[in-house]
């Protein structure tokens, strides 16, 4: 809180190959516990990482260049997702009903 007003900031790091692209970068998830809980601005310093090098088998990464964002007025696309995962998906439980199963030769 500044002068005790709420403000957001989320620290993000970007490709540049890839800032042109329609890759998600932003979302929101429903929770019990959500973490943005106040009506208010929304910061994002983002930060350009590189390869600069290798040491051993492992890359050496740097930042290029920074940007700072306000986005309390970006536009958004809503997506409703469903998901599962394979423990309940394959066991037969938890509302799956395996048709048929083997093995093939």
């Amino acid at each position: 809180m500044v002068q005790g007003k709420p403000y957001y900031l989320e620290c993000k790091t970007y490709n540049i190959e890839n800032i042109e692209t329609t890759q998600r970068s932003f979302y929101f998830s429903p929770s019990d516990e959500f973490k943005v809980i106040y009506d208010a601005p929304h910061f994002i310093l983002s930060f350009e990482i590189y390869v600069a090098g290798e040491s051993g088998n492992k890359h050496i990464y740097k930042c290029k260049h920074y940007k700072i964002l306000s986005i309390e007025i970006l536009s958004l696309d809503a997506k409703y997702e469903f998901n599962s995962d394979n423990k309940r998906m394959y066991s037969g439980k938890d509302g799956t009903i395996i048709l048929g199963e083997g093995e093939i030769k």
